[in-house]
C-alpha cells in the first residue's frame, strides 16, 4: 500500500506544472543537422564542448553560448520563445504561474525525453536561492509545444535542436550546464527604469553574475549566503544560504571591480536623469492644470461683466412667479 502511495504522489508530481510523460518514440536521439555542426565548427566548438543558456524574458529570447577552443563563450544562436508565464520577476509559489528568474544548474538527471511537451528540460526550480526564500514549484521546464503553464515555451523545431545540443555537450563528458535567467538584459538603462520595482534589489543581485559572464564570457559559479547569490565563491564547502558570508567569500578581480564601479555610476546616472524627466513632466502637467484653472476663472469673469452690461449694470432681475387667478362668483339669475 505504501508503495501504492508513493508511485501515486510520484505520478501527481510528474503531471503538475508543465511535467506528464509519453511513450519513448526516440525524438531525443535524433542527431543534430550537417549544418548546425558546421555552424559549430565556424565558430570553433563541438557539440560535445561545455554549453550555457540564457534566458531574456522580455526579447523572448533563449541563447545558446558555446566555450570556443579559446576558452572563452560565444553565441551559438538564439531561439524565440513562444510563450511564458507571468510577469517580469521571480516565480513565489506553486500555482502563480510565473516563469522563474535566477541561476540554475542542469544535470542530465533533468533532461524530460518523453514530454507530453515534445521534449524538455526541467529548470531545477526551487534552487537554493528559491528555498531559503521559501519559494515553492514543480516541474518549471522548457519545453515544446507553444504553450506555457509557469514554464518557457518553444517551438517543437528548437527545442528539438537546444535538446540536441544538451544531449551532446552531456555526452562530451561536461556534468552540468548553467542556465541563467533575466528579465532583461542587466544594463544600467534597463535596470534604472525598474527602480521602483518590488524586486529591484533581486534584480541587482542577479545583475552582479550578469556583469561576471559580460566581462570573462564564461558563467560565474554561484553559491547563496545571507540569502543572496554570490559568485566565485572561494570555498571548498557550500555555503549556508541563511547565514553569513564568510570573509572574502566574492572573489573580485580588478577588472571586475571596475566594471562595476562603471556600472554604478552609470546606474547612478540614469536614475538622476528619469527622476529629472520625471520632476519636469510633473512641473509641465501643473503648469497646464494651473492654466486651465485661470482660463475657467477668466472665463467666468467676463460672462459675469457681460451679463451687467445687459441690464444696466445692475443686477439681473428675478424673474416673478406666476400668481394663480383668485375665482370670481357668478352674477345671479333671477327666474321668476
Amino acid at each position: 500500500m505504501l508503495g501504492k502511495i508513493i508511485m501515486a504522489a510520484g505520478l501527481a508530481a510528474m503531471l503538475a506544472g508543465c511535467g506528464g510523460i509519453k511513450m519513448d518514440d526516440g525524438r531525443h536521439r535524433i542527431p543534430l543537422k550537417s549544418e548546425t555542426v558546421s555552424a559549430l565548427a565556424a565558430m570553433g566548438t563541438t557539440p560535445g564542448d561545455a554549453m550555457m543558456i540564457r534566458i531574456i524574458k522580455d526579447e523572448n529570447a533563449l541563447e545558446v553560448w558555446k566555450r570556443t577552443s579559446g576558452g572563452q563563450f560565444k553565441m551559438f544562436r538564439s531561439y524565440e520563445i513562444c510563450a511564458w508565464s507571468g510577469d517580469l520577476g521571480p516565480k513565489f509559489k506553486e500555482g502563480d504561474r510565473q516563469a522563474p528568474e535566477g541561476f540554475y544548474t542542469i544535470t542530465p538527471g533533468l533532461m524530460n525525453p518523453r514530454s507530453n511537451y515534445f521534449l524538455a528540460f526541467n529548470t531545477g526550480f526551487p534552487n537554493k536561492f528559491d528555498r531559503v526564500h521559501g519559494r515553492t514549484g514543480s516541474n518549471l521546464m522548457v519545453h515544446g509545444d507553444c504553450s506555457s503553464s509557469g514554464c518557457y515555451s518553444m517551438t517543437d523545431d528548437s527545442i528539438g535542436e537546444i535538446y540536441a545540443l544538451v544531449r551532446e555537450s552531456f555526452e562530451g563528458g561536461n556534468p552540468s550546464f548553467q542556465l541563467q535567467i533575466y528579465p532583461f538584459r542587466m544594463t544600467a538603462q534597463k535596470l534604472a527604469k525598474h527602480k521602483d520595482s518590488e524586486h529591484f534589489a533581486f534584480w541587482t543581485n542577479l545583475k552582479e553574475g550578469y556583469d561576471r559572464f559580460e566581462l570573462a564570457r564564461a558563467p560565474a559559479s554561484w553559491d547563496v549566503c545571507e540569502k543572496r547569490y554570490v559568485f566565485d565563491v572561494a570555498s571548498a564547502t557550500p555555503l549556508d544560504p541563511a547565514g553569513a558570508c564568510p570573509p572574502g567569500a566574492r572573489t573580485v578581480t580588478a577588472a571586475l571591480s571596475e566594471k562595476q564601479a562603471a556600472e554604478k555610476a552609470a546606474l547612478d546616472t540614469e536614475i538622476a536623469a528619469l527622476d529629472a524627466k520625471k520632476a519636469r513632466e510633473a512641473a509641465a502637467l501643473q503648469r497646464e492644470k494651473d492654466a486651465e484653472a485661470a482660463a475657467k476663472a477668466r472665463g467666468e469673469a467676463i460672462g459675469s461683466f457681460i451679463g451687467g452690461l445687459f441690464n444696466g449694470g445692475a443686477p439681473a432681475p428675478q424673474q416673478s412667479q406666476p400668481v394663480e387667478a383668485v375665482p370670481q362668483p357668478k352674477p345671479r339669475i333671477d327666474r321668476s
